[in-house]
């Protein structure tokens, strides 16, 4: 599957964006003859290449001749369902252009159709935003990832005046996205940046596994003390073996931990049992010498960020504790698939990790082999025994 990469080390905003995309192969008469269905006229896209701190790029820009427009969220919905697009594009830009106009309605406090569209509501914010859309079609990208987010620091000057860096709905549009400050006195991302970026992106992390194809540098009109350019990375995802779907399976968790040592040690159990009932992955105690050479134990849990407040209300409801270490870990796991060995004695659930396509370990269900060790009075080492034996059979 081909997957894009944004490296935003400079920012993001909607002529970043296209300016990237053709930087990394994208046709601008190929776009501009998509663009020519939304049968708006009064622009021209402008394309030219810029060098950036040394580094060669494309810069975009969409040249206009109306000015001061203001249009509505329906003038602008009205325009994309009246053109001639794919309804594809037509639902993706509808859906970009909705998020943004239900974070300005949140910020001033009125109804969605009652928002003026300044900035983004301008002829230049709808190319910018059919282009993203149409470009990333085009260009055949199935998925979108992203670093976080640079924001910069100071005002920025708009329709209402002067504003603070990043504007409101800018950051509204950022809900839930890692970002930071970025060191710029500038706008590093704009609202139209914004809502292409957050309707696309998978995830916002460290560049994913994949093999290279193309790269592309989209010059912003601004020049920094860093080169002002948003960097895409266009590639396959990375699979080592066709026929494996790679060699590990990749994920991140949360690591919490907590050291007690006033807690009767009776309760762990009943502790342990209900975080891992709550969907802890892992659950599990080391021994520890704590102030006043006290004997304690460090309790800890490896789960999914989503269980994460559940399992937190446990701990403080149930243990002694007063605090938590939360941190983000990355998990490297086999792959493994779950097989049902059929004994002579009943099903019994087997884990079989599978590594570079060769079986390294088969794990049966132990609550499995211990009620048929108990029914039929065999040992449970032998029930065991026999299910590793199918399973491994059954796998090849």
């Amino acid at each position: 599957m081909k997957i894009a990469y944004f490296n935003c080390f400079a920012g993001i905003s909607g002529d970043m964006i296209i300016s990237s995309l053709l930087d990394a192969g994208l046709n601008k008469e190929k776009l501009e003859k998509e663009l020519s269905k939304l049968n708006l006229s009064g622009y021209h896209l402008e394309v030219k290449k810029v060098v950036k701190k040394g580094i060669s790029a494309t810069h975009a820009a969409v040249k206009i001749e109306e000015h001061d427009v203001v249009r509505h969220l329906k003038d602008i919905l009205d325009i994309i369902e009246k053109s001639s697009l794919s309804m594809r594009d037509k639902k993706q830009i509808s859906k970009i252009f909705y998020k943004i106009g239900k974070a300005e309605a949140l910020i001033h406090k009125k109804d969605i159709e009652t928002i003026h569209f300044h900035e983004v509501g301008g002829m230049d914010s709808i190319i910018d935003i059919a282009s993203a859309v149409v470009g990333l079609r085009l260009l055949g990208i199935g998925e979108v990832y992203s670093s976080a987010l640079p924001l910069g620091h100071g005002f920025v000057k708009c329709a209402h005046g002067s504003i603070p860096v990043p504007a409101p709905v800018t950051l509204e549009l950022l809900k839930g996205v890692p970002v930071y400050e970025g060191g710029i006195n500038s706008e590093m991302v704009t609202p139209t940046g914004a809502g292409i970026i957050t309707s696309y992106v998978k995830k916002f992390e460290e560049r994913p596994h994949m093999e290279i194809k193309k790269i592309g540098y989209g010059a912003g009109e601004k020049d920094f003390t860093i080169p002002n350019l948003l960097r895409i990375t266009i590639g396959e995802m990375a699979v080592k073996n066709k026929n494996i779907p790679g060699d590990y399976i990749r994920d991140e968790a949360i690591l919490v931990e907590t050291n007690i040592d006033d807690m009767n040690p009776e309760i762990y159990d009943f502790i342990i049992e209900k975080l891992l009932s709550q969907g802890a992955l892992d659950v599990y105690l080391t021994p520890i010498q704590m102030k006043k050479n006290r004997p304690g134990h460090t309790l800890s849990l490896i789960a999914y960020e989503n269980d994460l407040k559940k399992l937190l209300v446990t701990l403080f409801d149930e243990s002694t504790t007063l605090g938590v270490r939360i941190r983000e870990v990355k998990r490297l796991k086999l792959i493994h698939k779950n097989v049902i060995a059929h004994t002579e004695y009943g099903k019994i659930r087997t884990k079989v990790a599978i590594y570079r396509g060769q079986v390294k370990n088969i794990a049966p269900e132990y609550e499995d082999c211990q009620r048929i060790a108990r029914k039929h009075s065999i040992p449970l080492k032998s029930i065991y025994d026999e299910a590793k034996k199918i399973a491994g059979e059954k796998i090849k």
